[in-house]
């Protein structure tokens, strides 16, 4: 990876592309949590990377399986059944039609589901069908995103490859609109006065890490890092890069995207980021040094 590679992504030049795609994530990624049997800590929800966009995988449908594919090269939303059905409907236009015309193509691919039409872990959530205040949706904007998101997903996932214990996939939370990695610990209880979401999502330890592309709390994209429950001291933990900070109001780590891609080497940068934040928060969970001790076979000798 060079330092041309990582793109600018000023929030303020693309937050009404990002709210309304943000939305329209929320209709594809509420299909999934309607079809997709529950797994611990939401597991069943997420959104994932593809060399062109954001996928759901296949949801299960009776005796078949769909998908639903966001192509942020050609911008369009694709829908594809096991038996070879298929509909693209063009990103694009108010988040009300783009809802209709998804519950439509899916009525002519004959799979009948009902979703939640209130968006998910927003400020001021307006239903889908509904909303006509997010429209604006432009093309390169949304492929900016998506370029350094494959980046940053790159990057996470040698990490991820880096621990022997349970561990998420690098997926892609519609809700909170982030790519995060979740490593897992002992089973803990969540607090007593959690809402649904955080009573089955934190059931456990964890060390996360990821990157989001801002919003109006935090209007900068940037990546994260944190422990759960939060380890007494984290706040003194040594971290790097330099352009790291421990951040009270979030409770996290936080390191601008900004301060990274314009380093000799972003990646290198990263990779600091999400090992000493992980390694810090470890050590005062008192989480075993023999999880990141991962051996490698060596290389295969190619053969001409």
């Amino acid at each position: 990876m060079t330092v041309d590679d990582w793109s600018a992504l000023p929030y303020d030049e693309w937050r009404d592309t990002r709210d309304t795609l943000h939305m329209y994530t929320q209709v594809i990624g509420k299909l999934r949590l309607a079809l997709s049997p529950y797994e611990p800590q939401w597991a069943n929800v997420p959104l994932y990377l593809t060399a062109r966009g954001l996928t759901t995988t296949p949801i299960p449908i009776g005796a078949r399986t769909f998908d639903a594919e966001f192509d942020l090269i050609d911008h369009a939303l694709v829908l594809r059944t096991s038996d070879g059905g298929i509909e693209r409907r063009p990103l694009g236009g108010a988040v009300a039609d783009f809802y209709q015309d998804v519950m439509r193509a899916l009525a002519r691919l004959r799979i009948d589901v009902a979703v939640s039409v209130v968006p998910s872990e927003v400020s001021n959530p307006i239903p889908f069908p509904e909303d006509r205040t997010h429209t604006t949706y432009e093309p390169g904007d949304a492929n900016r995103f998506f370029r350094v998101l494959s980046l940053v997903d790159v990057l996470v996932k040698a990490h991820r490859a880096r621990f022997r214990g349970r561990t998420s996939p690098v997926q892609f939370f519609w809700g909170t609109f982030d790519l995060a990695l979740i490593r897992s610990g002992k089973p803990v209880g969540p607090p007593p006065d959690s809402g649904v979401i955080h009573r089955y999502g934190v059931d456990a330890e964890v060390i996360c890490t990821g990157w989001w592309p801002g919003d109006d709390r935090a209007p900068y994209p940037a990546f994260y890092a944190y422990g759960y429950p939060k380890p007494e001291g984290i706040e003194g933990a040594s971290i790097e890069p330099s352009a790291a900070r421990w951040n009270d109001t979030a409770g996290e780590f936080i390191l601008p995207y900004e301060d990274v891609r314009t380093l000799p080497h972003p990646d290198r940068a990263v990779m600091a980021f999400l090992r000493t934040t992980y390694e810090g928060a470890a050590k005062l969970m008192n989480w075993e040094p023999a999880l990141t001790q991962v051996d490698a076979p060596p290389p295969t000798a190619s053969v001409p």
